[in-house]
């Protein structure tokens, strides 16, 4: 199994460096289900932020970014069913992946609540508000 980092992903799916585009295409070809690439659950959150902030990309299309990662044989998601459960919240409410991923993170870990500050996070990912 390979880890890949974030980069190695913005690379293969944005296309904005040519040569390290390029590389980084390669490697994702070269995985296999007897070698699969394998993608932390930091990678997610990373990757959201550098998808929407960096490159201004759509919600929808960053949906299908994750959605790709989830579903390839060829990769190995870290607690795949919470990042799933996060994707769908994030997909159909408006509130950040972030907020979205610490919630169903903490509902896997057995947490009866998930507590915030954040008005939005508790209103569209499932915590409560505290205060």
């Amino acid at each position: 199994m390979i880890g890949l980092d974030t980069n190695i992903l913005v690379r293969y799916f944005i296309k904005d460096d040519p040569e390290q585009t390029r590389v980084a295409v390669n490697l994702i070809y070269s995985l296999s289900l007897t070698e699969p690439g394998w993608v932390g659950v930091a990678i997610f959150m990373e990757l959201d932020w550098v998808l929407n902030n960096v490159f201004k990309l759509k919600k929808d299309r960053v949906v299908e970014i994750f959605n790709t990662l989830l579903i390839s044989r060829e990769l190995v998601v870290e607690n795949a069913e919470t990042v799933r459960e996060a994707l769908y919240l994030y997909h159909s409410r408006n509130t950040d992946f972030s907020d979205c991923l610490i919630a169903a993170s903490a509902r896997a870990a057995g947490c009866s609540r998930t507590v915030t500050f954040d008005r939005i996070a508790a209103r569209d990912a499932g915590m409560e508000l505290l205060g």
